[in-house]
């Protein structure tokens, strides 16, 4: 779910485009070409494979309207500029707007404040999570009439369920455009139960191990979107697991990547009237776009976990080709400076072991020295194996070992178990490549070695 040779679609207004394939073999592009500014210029060549899903593609008639934002448009490399009400063709949809933009809505329409707070706290609160304007029970019935022609509650289609044997659950969701995303419910018996919410379709990082990145980007998820499949979690599964205590955005996509819309997001979701999640319980994922990381440390008080996997710049511009563009010491140096401003705050690093690449001893001494002065926790993750990867999963014995030398080292360290892989729904196996996928990048020999011995 990561950048640096980048794969993604530009975020166009008309059904049909005409897009172009991004060269991304050696020699690396220097950092000046890999611009991650909200204006990049224009003549830069980008890759988008026209997909639609099976039903779309069947049929002739032409596709349903996008759901658009007002103010226009998303640049091709930053977020969605603006933060105007999300349309569906003629209706509002409410799951794009924070309270106070509700709030002024419902107002416009000739309605009371007060409505706008009842009406937030069944969209959002009160065990009900209203999908259609039929829910709202206990709401004015001219009010409930003027929603139900002028405004959509619901933005993503329920398509199915997969549920695997250690009781983790993939929601699939087709959009209004027919694409489609998976949402992760990973359950536990201490009752912290966890929604993994997607922030993009595909994904423009083209890490390696990543399974997401495969697919390149298509775009962005509006920020209902991404609230929607956290409405979807409760009403889904309320009742079997109990309440939904955590939102991790490790899904489909770079979060920071779309960074307006994750914000905005994030801001429904712990606003404590509706969801109330808590913002230490609500946690953003990056590969470490650190311009956008710096803004969300500012805005945001929700968690960050930065995807870090591995030790050296050697390593990690291979496996992670957004660190040609921000280097180690820059992201690293970054949170240094950042968290000084920010109390009883730790960022989560996470660190997907891969046999022979970034699991040696060495590497364990060296994440110590990398993360001093920086408040942190330590995820090592078990990488989870799928199609076209070369890469192979740390031995157990040898993850344990990597654990006790960082705990040795005073590190906050973590082994995070694998969910779901039986059903694709384990980190890095979300999503569907389409029959063009981003390229594999040309192993380093010295790597080359090290992935044969894995094998």
């Amino acid at each position: 779910m990561e950048m640096g040779c980048m794969w993604m679609r530009r975020v166009r207004t008309s059904a049909v485009a005409s897009f172009s394939l991004l060269s991304l073999h050696p020699p690396i592009p220097s950092s000046s070409s890999l611009s991650l500014n909200p204006s990049p210029p224009r003549s830069l060549p980008l890759f988008l494979p026209n997909r639609r899903s099976a039903s779309a593609s069947a049929s002739s008639s032409p596709p349903p309207p996008p759901l658009v934002s007002a103010g226009d448009g998303c640049s091709d490399l930053g977020g969605c500029e603006g933060s105007g009400i999300a349309a569906r063709g003629p209706k509002v949809l409410l799951k794009g707007m924070r309270y106070a933009e509700l709030e002024k809505w419902v107002q416009s329409q000739g309605y009371r404040p007060g409505q706008a707070l009842m009406l937030w706290k069944r969209m959002y609160g009160n065990a009900i999570w209203a999908h259609s304007a039929e829910e709202l029970h206990g709401l004015n019935k001219d009010f409930k009439k003027m929603l139900s022609e002028r405004a959509e509650l619901r933005a993503l289609s329920f398509k199915e369920i997969r549920a695997a044997a250690d009781g983790t659950k993939k929601i699939l969701f087709s959009l209004e455009d027919g694409l489609l995303i998976e949402t992760v419910i990973i359950p536990c018996d201490r009752g912290r139960n966890t929604v993994c919410v997607s922030s993009q379709v595909g994904c423009a990082m083209n890490c390696q191990f990543c399974f997401t990145g495969r697919m390149g980007l298509t775009r962005h998820l509006t920020a209902a979107e991404i609230v929607d499949q956290a409405v979807f979690a409760h009403r889904l599964f309320h009742d079997e697991v109990g309440s939904i205590t955590n939102v991790v955005f490790m899904g489909m996509g770079e979060p920071l990547h779309n960074i307006e819309n994750v914000i905005k997001a994030a801001d429904i979701m712990v606003h404590d009237q509706g969801l109330h999640f808590s913002p230490r319980r609500v946690t953003v994922s990056t590969s470490g776009l650190v311009p956008q990381l710096k803004r969300f440390l500012h805005e945001s008080n929700c968690s960050v976990a930065v995807s870090l996997n591995a030790t050296t710049d050697e390593v990690r511009n291979w496996i992670m080709p957004i660190n040609r563009k921000y280097k180690l010491s820059v992201l690293l140096q970054t949170l240094r400076e950042e968290l000084r401003h920010k109390n009883n705050y730790k960022v989560l690093f996470e660190y997907v072991m891969l046999a022979g690449v970034n699991d040696s001893f060495e590497d364990a001494k060296r994440l110590i020295d990398l993360v001093q002065g920086i408040p942190c926790k330590i995820n090592l993750i078990s990488f989870n194996p799928h199609s076209g990867s070369k890469f192979k999963p740390t031995p157990e014995e040898k993850i344990v070992e990597f654990r006790n030398i960082l705990a040795e080292g005073g590190c906050i360290v973590f082994l995070r178990l694998s969910r779901g892989d039986d059903q694709m729904a384990a980190c890095g196996q979300l999503g569907k490549p389409g029959a063009r996928e981003a390229p594999l990048l040309r192993v380093p020999p010295q790597f080359e070695m090290a992935l044969n011995a894995a094998i």
